[in-house]
């Protein structure tokens, strides 16, 4: 039996376009049922070649595997395949493949490496939840540390715990219910952009107006995050500044760092010697420079108060309603300036990136369902002739955050969470896996792929159907060890979670270390999507199949959601 093997990193931030495209390979395209892979493909000489020399690297690969690390990890089922298979397709596509073909928990083989793939709830439950604490981000902090330093994402275990105590709290109701109207705010300029853009096609007879819905929603978030967050202004709907530059830069650098085999920018003199390097640290310059003088502000109008009276501010009157005020002001915190802005940059990146997708990729489900889009543009007239945008009236739009949660679990951001084992550990087999589990020594790095979860066969009904609806009804589990979908388990949440669903749907993780910004994202994305259906019809400019995928952070486009937007004939 041969294991899938390879040279390259088997990171969870893979882009297709990183990786040259093997004959069955070009640039990859798919529709709502991106398990359906259409491939387009010339054959030529060169690519006879390119086969010939995969057949060598996967034998050669295959040969260093089976020395350095067949036997490293316990007996569980081996994926079959070689590194080729992983040319030209997204990385967690292939996981998808073996998972459906091996199982649960597999085993996967790159080079002197192996790697164990979970994609089943009961076994995420335990390494997220129930056995959190043996667990760390392992490959995943080493990549992040040089951007995001001790932020919540790549800190280590004693980091995190410390920092978690004093910023979730910065994420109570009032604040989420003060963010409400600054969503409404920066989406409504957004908005108004578009609408200037249109009134000017209809001046020239033109009754649409073609743009990147990508790249709009990703100015709205960054702009959303730097308000909620630190009380800065970036303007990046309206306008482009250094800063801007640089934190896309920088987001441009984390996924390159990701892919890249060789962590060159650890060597001596490459942050000078290397141009894209010398670049980086520029950008990354430009930012902190930037937090530091938020900090620097925030501190010397500092008002030191407990937690309790913190949370019970007027956050609507306030001028500067941020989480850097909040954590500034808060007594007894550590307010260390370079942990602040580490914590700044982890939300800053972690949030721009997370908003962004959902939004792009809720837009290219219902431009595909135009039945979906209306009836919740129907919601929407409904919900608007009562008056604007509030908390009130974002708990009615019900069918819109079915929407944002359907996408999430279609488009999950990130596919894969990374972790790795401090300590030897026994997993639990999972369905249809061994009953006795898998052993695995200290130091096992485990991919816990979301996109297999929220996919799979076994626990989701259509799993690759667009159906929003789906989180309304109970599912009953004839599962042992898995208690069903129940959306009864967290009656109150606006938006369906790990707890309703016993860990089959994990948009933003699970556990003591799931996501502290859940529910700000998932706001302002039903926000944005909100004011944006509520003005607009929206259309793809061409087929589904031409919007291609890759990989970073998050699961996002190639060249853009190119889009048609008409203006709305009856708007109530």
């Amino acid at each position: 039996m041969s294991t899938v093997t390879g040279t390259c990193s088997l990171l969870p931030q893979f882009r297709s376009t990183d990786f040259p495209s093997s004959t069955a390979s070009k640039p990859y395209c798919f529709t709502s049922i991106p398990r359906t892979f259409r491939f387009r493909c010339q054959s030529t000489n060169t690519d006879e070649k390119r086969v010939k020399s995969m057949n060598v690297l996967d034998n050669a690969s295959n040969l260093l595997t089976n020395f350095l690390s067949g036997g490293s990890i316990g007996s569980m089922p081996v994926a079959e395949g070689a590194v080729s298979d992983l040319f030209g397709k997204p990385l967690f596509f292939s996981l998808y493949d073996w998972f459906i073909e091996h199982g649960s928990v597999y085993k996967l083989a790159f080079g002197p490496k192996a790697f164990v793939v979970v994609s089943d709830p009961i076994v995420a439950r335990y390494i997220l939840r129930e056995n959190a604490f043996s667990y760390d981000k392992g490959v995943l902090a080493d990549i992040l540390e040089p951007i995001m330093g001790k932020g919540l994402i790549p800190a280590d275990l004693d980091t995190w715990k410390q920092r978690r105590r004093v910023i979730a709290p910065g994420f109570h109701a009032l604040y989420l219910e003060a963010m409400v109207q600054m969503f409404a705010n920066c989406s409504e300029r957004s908005i108004s952009k578009l609408e200037k853009l249109l009134e000017a096609k209809n001046l020239q007879g033109e009754q649409e107006l073609e743009l990147d819905l990508e790249a709009e929603f990703s100015n709205l978030a960054l702009d959303i995050i730097g308000l909620g967050v630190f009380n800065y202004d970036f303007g990046s709907v309206t306008k482009e500044s250094p800063v801007i530059k640089a934190v896309y830069g920088t987001l441009f650098e984390a996924e390159h760092r990701s892919t890249f085999y060789i962590p060159y920018w650890k060597f001596p003199l490459a942050k000078w010697l290397v141009p894209r390097q010398r670049k980086f640290a520029k950008d990354l310059k430009i930012i902190n420079d930037c937090l530091d003088n938020l900090i620097k502000n925030a501190k010397e109008t500092r008002q030191e108060t407990d937690v309790e009276k913190l949370q019970q501010r007027d956050y609507s009157n306030l001028k500067d309603a941020s989480l850097l005020r909040f954590l500034v002001d808060m007594r007894g915190a550590d307010v260390d300036d370079r942990q602040l802005r580490d914590d700044l940059m982890t939300m800053l990146i972690a949030g721009h990136e997370t908003t962004a997708a959902v939004l792009t990729w809720a837009v290219f489900l219902l431009a595909q369902h135009p039945d979906k889009m209306k009836k919740a543009q129907t919601e929407i007239d409904a919900v608007f002739s009562q008056g604007g945008i509030t908390l009130e009236s974002l708990k009615k739009l019900e069918y819109v955050r079915l929407i944002i949660s359907e996408s999430l679990r279609l488009y999950p951001q990130p596919p894969l969470l990374i972790r790795r084992s401090l300590k030897s550990d026994q997993l639990p087999g999972g369905y249809k896996g061994d009953k006795e589990g898998y052993q695995i020594p200290v130091g096992t790095d485990l991919f816990i792929s979301i996109y297999n979860l929220h996919r799979s066969p076994y626990f989701w009904e259509n799993p690759d159907v667009f159906e929003p609806e789906r989180f309304l009804v109970q599912r009953d589990s004839n599962i042992e060890g898995w208690a069903g979908f129940d959306p009864s388990r967290s009656a109150g949440s606006l938006y369906p979670n790990e707890i309703v669903s016993d860990f089959a749907f994990l948009p933003f993780g699970g556990g003591p270390r799931r996501c502290v910004g859940d529910q700000f994202a998932l706001m302002e994305s039903t926000i944005a999507l909100t004011m944006l259906l509520q003005k607009f019809d929206v259309e793809l400019k061409g087929s589904a199949d031409s919007v291609e995928l890759v990989t970073g952070a998050t699961i996002h486009t190639k060249n853009g959601l190119f889009c048609r937007l008409k203006k709305r004939s009856h708007i109530h």
